[in-house]
């Protein structure tokens, strides 16, 4: 039993789709806050950069340990996050590149019993590593999307 082919196709290439959400977007518009207390494209991208190497932490967890359990990953409660954000996107979208080759090598590497041990997380419960994966794909999917919705708003008036 290996992880699924889908899930390890969409951890290969999911994260692209975001070179092209952002290909033809303003500076402005990159850092435009759609609201008080919502995050700008660039901000999702740091979101996204800045929780690779915690979630390769998490896997590495479960594999060391008997069912750890884990709470509900927060920007806000990063004290790292800020500094992040001052990062360029490119650099970002190049640190979110060099991680996702970790999480995907570390993925096919993984064998049946490996797949099947298990992580708690605090909403969603015992999870499988497999299952792990599923939610970081969905997760990152999600703002992905976000990204898209602000990049081509046409109510979004920027330079």
């Amino acid at each position: 039993m290996n992880i699924t082919p889908t899930i390890l196709f969409r951890l290969t290439y999911q994260h692209e789709a975001i070179n092209g959400i952002i290909a033809n977007v303003s500076k402005t518009r990159l850092h435009y806050f759609p609201a008080p207390g919502k995050w700008s494209i660039h901000d999702n991208i740091v979101h996204l950069a800045k929780y690779q190497p915690i979630f390769i932490e998490r896997l590495h967890k479960i594999l060391k340990e008997n069912t750890p359990e884990f709470g509900r990953y927060r920007a806000e409660d990063d004290v790292e996050f800020e500094t992040w954000r001052t990062w360029d996107t490119v650099k970002l979208l190049e640190r979110i590149k060099h991680d996702r080759a970790k999480i995907v090598d570390l993925a096919t590497g993984l064998d049946e019993n490996q797949i099947m041990r298990i992580g708690i997380h605090k909403k969603f419960g015992e999870l499988s590593m497999e299952m792990w994966l599923e939610f970081f794909l969905l997760h990152e999917a999600h703002h992905i999307y976000t990204m898209f919705q602000l990049a081509n708003d046409l109510d979004i008036k920027t330079a």
